[in-house]
């Protein structure tokens, strides 16, 4: 029996390794729903499209499958822009499956009808509408593109009147694609010449990296000649953060970067593995001499922020094995010991405070947690100061969106998560502002079962840019708000609540929240001028 396009297409996400997909359905995908589910995929109903993309990058990165979202036409897919575009920047190789109007129906009436290709043109690596009995060969390019070098979103729009037709499957297997290896030549030759010489050497590791899992090879060579690592925010944990050598992820704190721009620019090789500077302000625009960089990187991206004497696009973790390869054991490097002066500033500007505030928060959770437990954070003046004093030490230890930069994304990221890793303790961390962005997250958590521990910031404003206008010596104008009672809103989604104005309190209510079968908001008050010189 000939499987229908909506068949075909189900098909070919399960054996791609989906599981999950997120979203909200509508009348155009109602066939194309029920085939996902007979395949294996399970629905999550969301409340908002824009947390079901969330959701489904958070099902990715616990399972390295592809995230799948779910829309239906015009108004569904359109409140779903937000994170397609953060899956976009964010390298995410995400799925999303639209219903729409058959062609030939939608040059006869308008209701809801938008041109969804062109609406996610800028924000996709590509956008197919499937035709005739095509939904074969579309489905196999889709899931291709999305995980190919650098990863991102890839639109599927399904006609509602082409679901129930039958597709062809492809005529031959999707075929198997091996990335670049760096090999003997000029550029391994001359990268090995430069770090022979070199007596002042900085590995910067970025998302490449991580998407290559170099993270093994990036400790093998910072061990075996004692290079000191600094990454981006998304590589924190490439190596573990409490290594002697890690110097921890920059690129959005001015604080940091008074310690670590100086020391790329008086490194003599600045070895960027899989670094991609979609992560950092401005402050990064060249910060060393081109001369010095040789890049080793995931994918071919031009952007403007710096120069290098070299580029090799391919196999970032292979690229690190031949360098190892092909060197001798260096030594005599940083005669003055600049990197580890440059760690124990680190430690002290981001040391704990005794005083109860964001610092204490962020104390409690480095310290407390079970070394399994997976962290997202959302956009803010907390994630700022989070992610330089949580010590990360895999990747993926602490998630969040460094690229956009998005708010509203801890939460469902962390449901995505743990909807598709049951057994992995998962806690988001999110100001007061992003959790009343989304309270319908909650109900996803409830229906869901989650046992999922949220940390909220409360100090009733929008922390990070009060103080950007204040630096531009402006009025504090729109970035103050009332007071929600979180731990009222966790009761009334079904979960528990719980106010916290110290340590031990935080403490103890983590240990509550592990035993419960329910979610847990833990509402932590704090004054917000425990940010100011924070970061």
């Amino acid at each position: 029996m000939i499987a229908t396009s909506a068949e075909t297409i189900a098909n070919g996400l399960a054996q791609a390794g989906c599981r999950h997909v997120f979203g909200m359905p509508g009348g155009e995908v109602l066939v194309l729903l029920d085939a996902l589910e007979r395949a294996g995929i399970a629905f999550t109903l969301c409340k908002n499209e824009t947390a079901a993309g969330y959701m489904a990058e958070g099902s990715w990165q616990a399972t390295g499958a592809p995230g799948l979202l779910l829309t239906t036409i015009g108004p569904g897919l359109a409140n779903a822009v937000n994170s397609i575009a953060n899956a976009f920047l964010e390298q995410v190789p995400l799925i999303i499956l639209s219903g729409c109007i058959a062609p030939a129906h939608a040059s006869q009436f308008t209701h809801q009808v938008i041109d969804q290709a062109a609406l996610l043109a800028p924000i996709t690596k590509a956008t197919f509408q499937v035709a005739g009995g095509d939904a074969g060969a579309v489905v196999q390019k889709a899931i291709a593109l999305a995980q190919a070098d650098p990863p991102g979103p890839v639109h599927i729009d399904l006609p509602d009147t082409l679901a129930s037709e039958p597709a062809f499957e492809p005529d031959h297997p999707a075929p198997v694609i091996e990335r670049a290896v760096l090999g003997a030549g000029k550029i391994l030759e001359t990268a090995l010449t430069r770090l022979k010489s070199a007596k002042r050497p900085v590995i910067l590791a970025g998302i490449g990296a991580v998407l290559h899992e170099a993270g093994r090879e990036i400790l093998a060579l910072s061990e075996a000649h004692g290079i000191p690592v600094v990454t981006t925010y998304k590589a924190k944990g490439i190596i573990p953060e409490d290594h002697r050598h890690a110097l921890g992820g920059h690129g959005l704190s001015p604080l940091s970067d008074k310690v670590i721009l100086p020391l790329l620019a008086a490194s003599d090789v600045v070895l960027c593995l899989g670094y991609d500077p979609v992560e950092m302000r401005a402050d990064w625009i060249r910060p060393w001499k081109p001369e010095n960089a040789l890049e080793f990187v995931h994918a071919q991206v031009e952007h403007g922020m710096h120069g290098s004497a070299l580029r090799h696009v391919g196999d970032v973790a292979a690229a690190v094995r031949a360098i190892s390869a092909g060197l001798e054991p260096l030594g005599g490097l940083w005669p003055e010991g600049e990197p580890a002066a440059a760690r124990a500033a680190l430690q002290d500007s981001f040391a704990a405070r005794d005083a109860w505030g964001p610092h204490a928060v962020f104390t409690v959770l480095d310290r407390e947690l079970p070394e399994e437990t997976v962290l997202t954070v959302d956009a803010g003046a907390h994630r700022i100061l989070m992610t330089q004093m949580f010590h990360a030490n895999r990747p993926g230890h602490l998630l969040q969106s460094a690229a956009f930069c998005t708010m509203g994304i801890a939460v469902p990221l962390a449901i995505g998560h743990k909807r598709s890793t049951p057994d992995t303790p998962v806690v988001a961390v999110v100001g007061d502002a992003g959790m009343d962005m989304a309270p319908g997250d909650l109900s996803t958590v409830r229906d869901m079962g989650l046992p999922l521990t949220i940390i909220v910031l409360v100090d009733n404003a929008l922390t990070l840019i009060g103080r950007k206008q204040k630096a531009m010596q402006l009025g504090e104008i729109g970035v103050t708000f009332g007071s929600t009672d979180f731990p009222a809103l966790a009761r009334a989604y079904g979960g528990f609540g719980e106010t916290i104005r110290s340590s031990d309190d935080l403490k103890c209510a983590l240990r509550e929240a592990e035993k419960r079968n329910a979610f847990t908001i833990l509402a932590c008050e704090i004054d917000n001028e425990g940010y100011v010189g924070a970061f």
